[in-house]
């Protein structure tokens, strides 16, 4: 295909492929004009495309219609049976479902798709919306549960069950005024923000999936058709365009219908349709019943009326008397649905921030106005001021000094915002750039994984934002953090290192977003076993963030749960003894300080104040209190299952947490079948090497050995070692505590000569300067204690321990 677009020829193939035989021709002579050889590569596609589109939508018909929806009422998929359908479509079928296997009671949306068994694209969809739905953790976005396929090879997953209707029937049943309607819609923005935070684009944003339950409180659901912005996450490369463009005619932005690449800026546009009719009650683009091209036409070229007119046009009378809109809302409408991505809100929180200055009374940046806008708007806001200030010169000077002053202050935000779409533009760009890598043209055939489009994408940070150092510190910081949770530390600590320095040349030290690359640091500095060189990084941001932010900001709490995990940490690499126990009551104490404050401000389910219930547990079992480390802990198991679902990556952390006490109490049985569980569902999800799967493979070990099954825990000991030595290195803590347990369960065996040499290779490779100076407490080595070899292995361990130290 030399000397073509190959993304020239997708677009224009996603356009036309679902359109009727008689009706493609005359679209491609829109769409082609006279490049013949961009027609051409079209054609063949659609030729051998046909008969392989027959037989898949053939197939997919059977399948889906074979099954109909009501036939599994009452059918049992995994532990839930299925009580009646909630809604039925072409992504599949919702169902109303009960647990039933006696662990708790939930209600919970199941949706099923028969036909994915039949065709790769529902099946790709499927378990596109699956892994959007695992990665996005916000109040207002329905949250994923679980997920299976049935013996009959049915695909489901399990949703959070919103009891809701519509937002706009919800506006209208309560005939709510403009101020409410516009309260209720931020909360819809601050949702989506967060999904595109993460990188996913809703693109079905409609009425009908924002679902408002009778405490007013908006869900976010149905990421079916949503697509990944993150080439690297869950290796999802085929994402880059699908041949398929499924969307809601009514709500999508002129791109979308256009069969064009999407960004964020096209569910900035759905948002502003879905306002739109929250305000006049009625739809933004009456495409229904239209021809797709007509539709197609409308979308793309007629503008809607402004939101003051519709609402006095309107037959719906009795909707009309609610509202006062004013030119302002008009702006606002009109920015967020501009033709031109580029020309709408940059953001979703921008477009709330502007919401919010309407409603105080503020210029809005939507507004093409003028001084004498700014000033009446003022005027408005201080009537008495203007009403005084008309009495003297003095004073009228003073008011136009004023005016000159919030003028500078309008121009700064504008500024601000241009600068926001800006970089949104760039990162949307360089985003997309990336995916380039898996055009055949860039591939030359071979098939990358997602960990190469990752380091291809952090190598070109510099190059490719080299004219924006602030967005280069930005992409490191994330991909910094994405490297960390693959458990990747060293290249999260380059990016991360280079992200500080850059945010502080530029931003300066105080800056929000170089205190948050500082943490970010922190953290990867811990999972490499710099300890003190993290608690001294830690507890200087704390102190910044106190000053900057404030004592009880969501991220001074967050500091201040990290120094206290620190300060435990310190506790456990020292031997036991008056400073350990010293280092535990500090780390308690604050972290008692810190989930007072969160209970209060983020409130008592906040995935922040789980996080420190969560710590607090850790510490009261170091510290020996055991009965009251399991009270907490079930307590929190319990909090994590309702609000973050049974196989959250924190709920399998809090089932470790438990048996690890029960382990204490040398309640074994009941520790490894907790373990057990926990591991299961841990290499299911994160996978078998990733650092939270060796935790509990290393805690079942010990727990294994505990019942004297010895050889059984060495052949776990050992799987652990060797992934903890790939993944890890020789050289790091965890690897070193591996070979440490290995050592000891050899000595139990009484393989003396094999446990000397994993122990000495564990003192001189990483092992913390507190296990090594507890090795002699160690019942698992008392077989060796007349050995002059261990003798003398412990007098070495003690002179490196202090250099350590």
């Amino acid at each position: 295909m030399s000397g073509v677009d190959w993304q020239e020829v997708e677009r224009v193939l996603a356009i036309v492929i679902d359109l009727p035989e008689n009706d493609r021709a005359r679209r491609l002579d829109d769409l082609c004009g006279d490049r013949l050889r961009l027609r051409a590569e079209v054609e063949s596609l659609l030729a051998a495309h046909r008969d392989a589109d027959a037989f898949l939508v053939a197939h997919t018909k059977i399948a889906c219609t074979s099954l109909q929806p009501e036939l599994l009422t009452g059918q049992r998929l995994g532990s839930y049976r299925l009580e009646g359908v909630i809604g039925a479509g072409g992504m599949g079928t919702v169902y109303r479902a009960e647990r039933m296997d006696g662990q708790f009671q939930k209600q919970v949306a199941i949706k099923v798709v028969p036909g994915a068994i039949h065709s790769a694209e529902l099946q790709r969809r499927f378990s596109s919306e699956q892994q959007i739905l695992a990665s996005l953790e916000h109040p207002n976005i329905a949250r994923l549960y679980d997920a299976g396929i049935s013996p009959d090879g049915i695909s489901y997953f399990v949703m959070e069950f919103v009891n809701g209707v519509p937002i706009n029937q919800y506006c209208d049943s309560r005939n709510l005024g403009v101020k409410e309607r516009l309260k209720l819609f931020q909360t819809v923005c601050e949702s989506l923000q967060y999904a595109h935070q993460h990188l996913v684009v809703h693109r079905d944003l409609k009425p009908a999936n924002i679902l408002v339950g009778q405490e007013g409180v908006p869900k976010l659901l149905d990421f079916g058709v949503a697509k990944i912005l993150d080439p690297w996450r869950g290796g999802l490369l085929e994402a880059t365009q699908s041949l398929l463009n499924p969307m809601t005619p009514g709500y999508a932005s002129p791109e979308q219908a256009r069969g064009e690449r999407l960004t964020t800026a096209s569910d900035i546009y759905s948002l502003g349709v879905v306002l739109y009719e929250l305000l006049t009650g009625q739809p933004a683009q009456p495409v229904s019943g239209k021809s797709l091209d007509e539709a197609i036409r409308i979308i793309t070229e007629t503008e809607p009326l402004k939101p003051t007119i519709a609402v006095r046009k309107t037959v719906r009378r009795s909707f009309a008397p609610t509202f006062e809109l004013t030119p302002d809302l008009d702006a606002i409408v009109a920015k967020s649905m501009r033709k031109d991505p580029q020309e709408r809100y940059a953001s979703a929180q921008e477009f709330s921030a502007d919401l919010s200055r309407y409603l105080d009374g503020m210029p809005v940046l939507a507004h093409r106005g003028t001084v004498r806008y700014r000033g009446t708007k003022f005027a408005k806001r201080h009537r008495l001021s203007v009403v005084l200030a008309a009495a003297a010169l003095a004073v009228l000077l003073g008011f136009a000094a004023t005016m000159a002053v919030q003028a500078r202050r309008i121009a700064k935000e504008r500024d601000r915002a241009n600068r926001e779409a800006e970089v949104s533009r760039r990162v949307a760009e360089f985003m997309i750039n990336m995916f380039k890598v898996a055009d055949p043209n860039e591939a030359r055939g071979n098939r990358l994984t997602a960990r190469e489009i990752l380091d291809k994408a952090s190598g070109e940070i510099g190059p490719g934002l080299a004219n924006d150092v602030e967005l280069q510190a930005r992409m490191m910081d994330v991909m910094g953090t994405v490297y960390w949770n693959l458990g990747l530390y060293s290249r999260a600590r380059e990016l991360l290192e280079r992200s500080v320095s850059l945010r502080t040349h530029t931003l300066g030290l105080e800056s929000p977003a170089t205190l948050a690359s500082r943490e970010h640091l922190a953290v990867v500095l811990v999972s490499q076993g710099h300890i003190v060189d993290a608690q001294k990084l830690e507890r200087e941001t704390l102190e910044l963030r106190r000053r900057v932010l404030g004592p009880e900001h969501p991220d001074t709490l967050q500091s201040m749960k990290t120094v206290a995990r620190l300060i435990e940490r310190e506790g456990r690499d020292m031997p036991n003894g008056p400073e350990a126990d010293a280092r535990f009551q500090e780390a308690e104490k604050l972290e008692r300080e810190t989930l007072e404050i969160a209970r209060r401000v983020l409130g008592p389910e906040d995935v922040s104040t789980l996080g420190l219930m969560n710590n607090l547990g850790s510490t009261l079992d170091y510290e020996g209190r055991y009965a009251e480390a399991e009270r907490l802990q079930r307590e929190l198991l319990e909090l994590q299952r309702r609000v973050l679902g049974p196989e959250h990556r924190d709920t399998m952390g809090s089932m470790n947490n438990i048996a690890f006490t029960l382990e204490k109490e040398a309640r074994y049985a009941e520790a490894e079948s907790l373990y057990r569980e926990a591991l299961q569902v841990q290499r299911r999800v994160l996978g078998p090497d990733h650092p939270d799967s060796l935790l509990t493979m290393d805690n079942l070990n010990n727990t294994i050995a505990e019942q004297g099954r010895y050889a059984e825990a060495e052949k776990l000991c050992r799987e652990t070692l060797d992934i903890r030595r790939r993944i890890l290195g020789p050289e790091h803590r965890d690897t070193a505590t591996s070979k440490y347990e290995l050592a000891g369960l050899l000595a139990r065996q009484g393989r003396h000569d094999e446990a000397l040499a994993e122990l000495r290779d564990a003192v001189d490779h990483g092992l913390p300067a507190g296990t090594a100076l507890d090795i002699d407490k160690e019942d698992d080595f008392k077989s060796l204690h007349g050995d002059p070899r261990y003798r003398a292995l412990l007098a070495h361990a003690r002179e490196r321990a202090a250099t350590l130290k």
